[in-house]
């Protein structure tokens, strides 16, 4: 994967004149090359350099293509950078104000002479909108835990507990081919499902439902799925919070294409839950993207004013959540198209119950 000649022309149409690329996720878009340092200067007028250290300069020499590889170990890496600017008359360089802390950023701008520029969102816009070969990632990346998933139901017994079940789920997905877990899964049963974000505990798991929220990494790109499952005979106020979680979902799914705003559709979901009369336990947005990050640019929320592109990839996870009694989420993954979506997850939606 490289993506310097898309940044490069992205840069070209900026006020700046270069990007300097700090971030390990953005590097890795970048060059396709996973590090966890170097200093990364793509211009607008097509070069670009990667100055970084005796640890990855070999491997990086090797593997990355239209990028000049220079050793930082050779002299001070910020001399080396200024020197590179002049020789590319670069008087603006765009920066990622957004994942620069603010000693990181004072520091720069003490060391670096061009004037620094918001870039944040070049990348951002740039990563929202997903290539061929990044899809082939992503559906790899959904598979593996698709089939994780199917066989981590066969180990649920009132024997096992949450955070059991959360690290079988986990050694499934390795066992499959990730090269780790996308976030730590959230397996959380009974009373505890109505916390959105809850961590499994050290407790077998408890009469209600069970929530598991799960994701695999696979060349470095995630997936997130969240299936709900019954522990013991649901209640018909159950069954029917369960039905309500997904009609809002497959019905948001329905509608679901490039053209919408995030809170367009947003509302679609939000819509069939509120006439449900469980419009105030739907405490979250709808979506958010996902990629080489878990969560990404763009996001459907109330407020989303961003207009969704084909290319986008988003979660759809409508959920309610009573509290100290129970909650619901589904999540699949969608990737939006001009005349709708394609929704990458394959996993049944019925209500699963298993013995308490």
């Amino acid at each position: 994967m490289n993506n310097v000649k898309k940044i490069s022309r992205a840069v070209a149409e900026s006020e700046a004149q270069a990007i300097f690329v700090t971030s390990d996720q953005n590097r890795y878009y970048a060059t396709g090359f996973a590090s966890s340092a170097g200093e990364l200067i793509i211009c607008g007028d097509g070069s670009a350099a990667l100055f970084i250290d005796a640890r990855y300069f070999e491997d990086a020499s090797r593997s990355i293509r239209e990028v000049e590889v220079l050793c930082s170990n050779d002299k001070p890496v910020y001399e080396m950078m200024n020197d590179y600017f002049k020789a590319h008359n670069v008087q603006k360089l765009a920066v990622e104000e957004g994942s620069l802390s603010y000693a990181a950023y004072t520091r720069l701008q003490g060391k670096l002479e061009p004037e620094f520029v918001a870039g944040q969102n070049i990348l951002r816009d740039l990563r929202a909108v997903k290539s061929p070969e990044e899809m082939d990632f992503l559906i790899g990346a959904q598979r593996i835990a698709d089939k994780a998933f199917e066989n981590t139901l066969k180990l649920i017994t009132p024997d096992i507990t949450e955070r059991e079940l959360a690290a079988e789920l986990t050694c499934q997905m390795l066992r499959l081919g990730a090269q780790d877990k996308s976030f730590d899964p959230i397996v959380v049963s009974g009373a505890l499902s109505s916390v959105p974000h809850g961590k499994p505990r050290d407790v077998k798991l408890q009469r209600g439902f069970l929530t598991m929220d799960f994701g695999a990494l696979y060349m470095g790109y995630c997936s997130d799925t969240t299936r709900t499952v019954a522990i013991g005979e649901p209640t018909p106020e159950m069954v029917k919070v369960y039905n309500t979680v997904l009609e809002a979902q497959t019905t948001a799914i329905a509608a679901a294409r490039a053209g919408l705003t995030g809170a367009e559709l947003d509302g679609v979901a939000r819509k069939v839950i509120a006439e449900a009369g469980y419009g105030e336990y739907f405490t979250h947005s709808l979506s958010h993207g996902v990629g080489i990050d878990i969560h990404e640019y763009p996001n459907c929320s109330p407020k989303s004013e961003n207009v969704l592109k084909a290319g986008n990839l988003i979660s759809m996870e409508p959920g309610i959540y009573i509290p100290e009694r129970f909650g619901v989420r589904i999540e699949d993954v969608i990737l939006l198209r001009e005349d709708g979506c394609f929704d990458l997850t394959e996993l049944p939606k019925d209500l699963l119950v298993f013995c308490a």
